[in-house]
């Protein structure tokens, strides 16, 4: 049973969006652990757009919107998305040269959980 602090924090961190990508293309995303600051809950987050020249840039956004939430964040890889939202597919691959790869397995199944009707693979292909 959680407590009543646990349970604000648990729905603090419920409020965070699993996904947010852009609509089309091809561009950087990051997979970051989201966590409540006593470290007992957290989630899994993807970030991915194209206005990120570098993979630091979206963690660089990320972490002040999580932080004034109440929550600390770690980035846990990237790579890149390749998003066509036409043909409904998704390609996820690359690596972040900062942050190392991301478990593209892992951001497969949150990309999965809200884009449903989409086929969805991933790779360790670099381009």
């Amino acid at each position: 049973v959680l407590s009543e602090p646990e349970k604000a924090m648990a729905d603090l961190l419920s409020k965070v969006s699993d996904v947010e990508i852009d609509t089309d293309g091809v561009f950087k995303y990051i997979l970051v652990r989201v966590k409540t600051k006593d470290g007992s809950q957290h989630k899994d987050i993807v970030r991915g757009t194209a206005s990120a020249e570098f993979h630091n840039h979206i963690f660089e956004k990320v972490n002040p919107e999580m932080e004034n939430l109440g929550m600390e964040c770690s980035c846990l890889g990237g790579g890149k998305v390749e998003h066509n939202s036409k043909e409904k597919k998704i390609r996820v691959f690359g690596l972040s040269t900062g942050y190392g790869k991301a478990d593209h397995s892992l951001t497969v199944e949150k990309l999965k959980a809200v884009f449903k009707d989409y086929e969805i693979t991933w790779s360790d292909d670099k381009k």
